[in-house]
């Protein structure tokens, strides 16, 4: 809680979002986000963070690794525009609250890149424990109870059995695997501090970050996106991987950040691997074994005995 005061203090030009977040975030979308609990916005984004990635795999042969991860921001930012007006948050803000941005905008342009680059080369399994490395540091920095303690130990052994860790001898797909994992927790560190000034002006500023994302990615990634303009299916299935892994988790996850401590979030990132054993009985018909339903068991076990700090008084 002392690291979203923080935050809060840091970025307060995000304080007061102008109309167009406020037609975002409100009244309908400020009403759910306040009276549903931070824990079901988690739930929806952790069910679209692996059906957009799962979708995005089968366009790589057509459009490229990084065309896929252009065409997945660009998507965003396009959704994003209209409305919160990027360009209005970042005139309004002081220089410290544009550079959280900036900085915001390019972990998550990097950061798709390097996640769809290490799916290109290893196992997805993989590239998830890999990423999950580093939200138990994240975890273990603001989980100080032995209670907490001892559910993000029941949470990570499930995940361990959930998970087919193998090692690999593709270098760069390991480096690309890494960079990913390293940027999962900034991304988790910025967004945080995006989210401390509310579930209104936490959306504006992804929308603002979600824009310079899509100007770094541009140059790299363009090229590659061509193919989808000659193809309209392909490029209708291509906004589909967008809007499903980039907008509605995002979304998700700026309105479960605004109310739960970073640590208690970084531990519920340990139902994702759940939430990819469940998509793939309901999608692939891929049944879990007796073991994956053991982790399954400890995973769920660990998140309930997890208690999180109480929220902040607005």
């Amino acid at each position: 809680m002392r690291n979203q005061e923080q935050a809060s203090a840091a970025s307060p030009a995000l304080d007061k979002p102008d109309s167009a977040s406020q037609s975002l975030a409100g009244p309908a979308l400020s009403t759910l986000a306040t009276e549903l609990p931070p824990h079901l916005w988690f739930g929806v984004s952790a069910v679209f963070h692996y059906l957009g990635p799962a979708f995005a795999v089968l366009l790589f042969a057509q459009v490229g690794v990084l065309g896929m991860a252009w065409l997945r921001i660009a998507t965003a930012a396009l959704v994003f525009a209209p409305l919160t007006r990027p360009w209005r948050v970042l005139a309004r803000a002081d220089r410290p609250t544009r550079l959280l941005l900036v900085a915001f905008g390019a972990c998550l342009a990097v950061m798709n890149c390097s996640f769809y680059l290490a799916l290109d080369r290893l196992p997805i399994s993989l590239v998830a424990a890999i990423e999950f490395v580093g939200t138990i540091a994240v975890a273990l920095v603001g989980l100080r109870s032995p209670r907490n303690l001892a559910a993000l130990a029941i949470a990570v052994t499930g995940t361990l059995l959930l998970i087919d860790v193998k090692w690999s001898s593709d270098p760069v797909g390991l480096f690309w695997a890494f960079l990913n994992g390293a940027l999962f927790v900034a991304y988790i560190v910025l967004g945080h501090r995006v989210a401390a000034s509310g579930a209104g002006a936490g959306i504006a500023g992804l929308g603002a970050a979600m824009t310079i994302a899509f100007l770094v990615v541009l140059p790299v990634g363009f090229t590659e996106a061509m193919p989808a303009f000659s193809a309209p299916s392909l490029l209708v299935a291509a906004i589909g991987v967008g809007i499903c892994s980039s907008v509605i988790p995002y979304i998700c996850d700026q309105l479960a950040m605004a109310r739960l401590p970073r640590a208690s979030f970084a531990l519920m990132l340990s139902l994702l691997p759940l939430s990819a054993t469940l998509i793939g009985i309901i999608v692939l018909r891929q049944v879990p074994s007796l073991g994956d339903c053991l982790g399954i068991a400890l995973v769920v076990a660990g998140v309930a005995l997890h208690k999180p700090a109480p929220e902040r008084v607005p």
